[in-house]
């Protein structure tokens, strides 16, 4: 079964917070949280058979990054068009992914949709919370598929890799390494802003080693330049902007008042922005053109490292 947009209005979305679906989203990522609590990032983990296939798919995907480089966008510092190459890439390869991890056949189409639209989306070339949202809800499709299990938890969000997401569009990196560090006898939540510290315990805390890769291509405070993450007061599922765009298939299912007729992201008559948002990080980050930027750069005759927001 192919996954499909099913929320469309807020009663949907009202509906949806009271479904099985939405219960069992936040349960596994309410598990995953749990495993890693106290850990650090050096803790030996199991690595079963299908996590290390897991890690051969992402590292796939990695490689069309390094074989599709930005294009010439002096037009713009966002939006590079090359980003539309890599995503079908990924859309064309994904079924031939897929089937390394000996998924039943039947679910192949409709595990591989949620992984595709984690990538971000091609048509606004942008990236959000959303895109995060899809990623877990395909970790929760092996899950249910009984390819991952309880042994794993703490290898999945703290595998060997490192940290998935390093920006104020991912959320679940800051909630795991929160975990990590909860009990510790010198961390403290104002340590963020602590370049010491950040520097020494960034090897063994995903919630520094976030901190410390923004530092690195952001020019202002952390509280200026990433005031989400100085201070997340929204959750993702029960925002409509994001939780428009999320579809249900057989493997987590939910039903709304539109049914299969809510699976079109053209129709922009459907399409909700958060108020006063000209182009809303609820829905998707507009990404980083490289070379835009620079070129923007020398026009202006300024060079500074770019920000990512």
């Amino acid at each position: 079964m192919i996954p499909q947009r099913q929320i469309l209005t807020k009663d949907d979305l009202d509906k949806f917070q009271k479904s099985s679906a939405y219960h069992e989203i936040f349960s596994f990522i309410e598990r995953l949280n749990n495993s890693v609590k106290g850990l650090k990032l050096s803790t030996e983990c199991a690595v079963s058979p299908t996590l290390i296939r897991i890690l051969e798919i992402l590292d796939k995907v990695d490689s069309f990054c390094k074989e599709i480089p930005p294009v010439n966008n002096e037009k713009s510092r966002f939006g590079n068009p090359a980003f539309r190459d890599f995503y079908d890439r990924v859309t064309n390869s994904s079924t031939e992914l897929h089937e390394t991890l000996t998924l039943p056949p039947s679910s192949i189409q409709e595990v591989s949709r949620y992984f595709v639209e984690s990538w971000g989306n091609r048509k606004r070339i942008d990236y959000g919370t959303g895109h995060e949202a899809n990623f877990i809800a395909w970790l929760l499709c092996i899950e249910k598929l009984g390819l991952i299990g309880p042994d794993d938890y703490t290898s999945v969000p703290a595998g060997s890799h490192g940290v998935w997401g390093l920006d104020d569009y991912h959320f679940l990196p800051f909630m795991f390494g929160s975990a990590q560090l909860i009990g510790h006898k010198y961390i403290r939540p104002k340590s963020i802003h602590d370049k010491d510290i950040v520097d020494e315990f960034s090897k063994e805390y995903m919630y520094l080693a976030c901190i410390k890769f923004i530092n690195s291509v952001k020019t202002a405070s952390l509280r200026w330049n990433s005031p989400m993450l100085d201070d997340i007061s929204g959750e993702v599922l029960a925002k409509l902007p994001i939780m428009q765009h999320f579809m249900f298939g057989s493997l987590i299912r939910f039903e709304g008042s539109a049914g299969s007729a809510a699976d079109n992201e053209d129709d922009d008559h459907i399409h909700i922005h958060a108020f006063g948002q000209e182009f809303p990080d609820c829905c998707g980050i507009k990404i980083p053109s490289a070379v835009g930027a620079s070129q923007m750069n020398i026009r202006e005759g300024t060079f500074k490292r770019l920000p990512f927001d």
